[in-house]
């Protein structure tokens, strides 16, 4: 044990060495007040050399000094400032106690412009927490898993097992299947049970944000990178989904531009921000979905070509709801319980009349007439006369009354048809626009008839 002991000359050489191992200055004094250890950034910072003081009393070569009043009352002092000439710095000053006694004092300096740097180091982290927190309601766990997807139809029951084969790697996957499907169901689904599902899941839909906006949606921008960016910079989505998944709704609406820098992304595991010169690795899944024919977008140049096959490593299909029809009473159950009715009951004639409507507008258009169908009924059985304008048309459940005005068969009539579009579209504002289009309407008007005709 005695041969691994330092000696007292080598204990002092050691802890010279380890002061001057360290950046910022050091000062020590003995219970005399005499100074015994300085280091050489100590002289740097101060501007006072080692022969001047070492081995005398503090308060003679430096009567300014605070350190040898540490030393009488044992009290620590923090942030004290002190200038030499044009030096400038900041101390930090202790006293060094052994068994119950100040036996000496140590100072801690550093220079202001260090301070000043770290000073502005801990500003841009503080901005860089508020970005965060900022951004923090755009990111999402996953909340739906396979099991919120109800039905015994082949295609689905088949598509689901591929997906959760997919979960299983890392590679991009592509969902096609028409509006209302349920893809961000599938794609939540997938990110729950993959090795990410701890890191966020951030959807975007790159149909609902103006070209414009989106590059800057997804890569962010640094500060000042354009007239109306905010002062701080933006924090992408690609950088809030680092570790987990992102999902990119209505891939085929982003614009040609933007697919080459998504590419890029996809092929280097790095981008850039808008107005930034470093490239940011990233560590990102691509979940894409679709309602549109990409193969044809391809071909009339519409969508890359090399972009669509790296996405389409995967492809997971997801069957209409008029092509799974028997899954209706299971679903029904499922949409009541989920809204916390389940002792509400659907009686034959209504049943009869859902199974032979074709759901244009699919999950999303039945789970909409649940609720419309819900908030009608005044009992515990839903009946055909519960059910929307627009669904029981097709069974011919609702004869024309020749008692009623010209004027108010041409509003219902209206009613049913913007509905209709609406539960095909989606209310978005996207949504709205696409149901305008297909109404041969503006968009101005479409607003004017959904408030005069009430329709929310």
């Amino acid at each position: 044990m005695g041969d691994t002991m330092l000696s007292q000359n080598q204990m002092v050489d050691w802890l010279e060495g380890v002061i001057e191992a360290i950046h910022d200055g050091i000062l020590v004094i003995d219970r005399n007040g005499t100074v015994q250890l300085i280091n050489e950034e100590y002289t740097q910072i101060t501007g006072v050399r080692r022969e001047q003081i070492i081995g005398k009393p503090l308060i003679q070569v430096r009567p300014s000094a605070k350190l040898p009043q540490v030393l009488k009352d044992g009290q620590a002092r923090e942030g004290v400032f002190r200038k030499e000439k044009s030096l400038e710095y900041v101390v930090d000053m202790a006293p060094i106690i052994k068994d119950d006694e100040v036996v000496g004092a140590v100072s801690v300096c550093k220079s202001i412009p260090e301070v000043y740097q770290l000073s502005e180091e801990l500003k841009r982290s503080r901005k860089r927490v508020q970005q965060l927190k900022q951004a923090f309601g755009r990111i999402h766990q996953s909340t739906y898993t396979f099991s919120h997807i109800v039905g015994q139809n082949t295609d689905l029951l088949h598509m689901i097992e591929r997906a959760k084969k997919a979960a299983a790697t890392n590679l991009s996957i592509l969902l096609t299947g028409e509006s209302g499907t349920g893809k961000e169901l599938v794609a939540q689904s997938i990110h729950h049970i993959s090795s990410r599902s701890s890191s966020p899941f951030v959807p975007v839909n790159c149909a609902a944000i103006p070209s414009t906006l989106l590059e800057s949606e997804l890569f962010g921008y640094e500060k000042g990178a354009f007239t109306s960016s905010k002062e701080d910079g933006k924090i992408g989505l690609f950088e809030l989904a680092h570790g987990g998944t992102l999902f990119l709704d209505e891939i085929g609406d982003m614009p040609v531009d933007l697919q080459s820098k998504l590419l890029r992304v996809l092929q280097e595991g790095t981008f850039r921000k808008i107005g930034g010169l470093e490239e940011q690795k990233v560590d990102v899944r691509i979940i894409a979905a679709t309602n549109k024919d990409l193969p044809s977008m391809v071909a009339n140049k519409k969508f890359r070509e090399d972009l669509f096959y790296r996405m389409n490593t995967i492809q997971l299909t997801i069957p209409p709801l008029r092509k799974r029809k028997d899954d209706i009473p299971a679903i029904l159950t499922s949409l009541l319980k989920e809204q916390g009715d389940s002792g509400i009951q659907i009686d034959p004639q209504a049943m009869s009349t859902l199974h032979q409507y074709e759901w244009p507008g699919n999950i999303r258009e039945l789970k909409n007439a649940v609720h419309y169908a819900i908030s009608m009924c005044e009992g515990s059985t839903i009946s055909v006369e519960h059910l929307p304008d627009t669904i029981r048309p097709i069974a011919g459940h609702r004869p024309i009354d020749s008692h009623r005005l010209l004027e108010d068969i041409l509003r219902d009539t209206e009613r049913e048809a913007i509905v209709s579009v609406l539960n095909k579209t989606g209310t978005s504002v996207i949504g709205k626009k696409a149901a305008a289009k297909q109404l041969g309407i503006s968009l101005a008007s479409l607003y004017n008839k959904l408030s005069k005709l009430n329709i929310t």
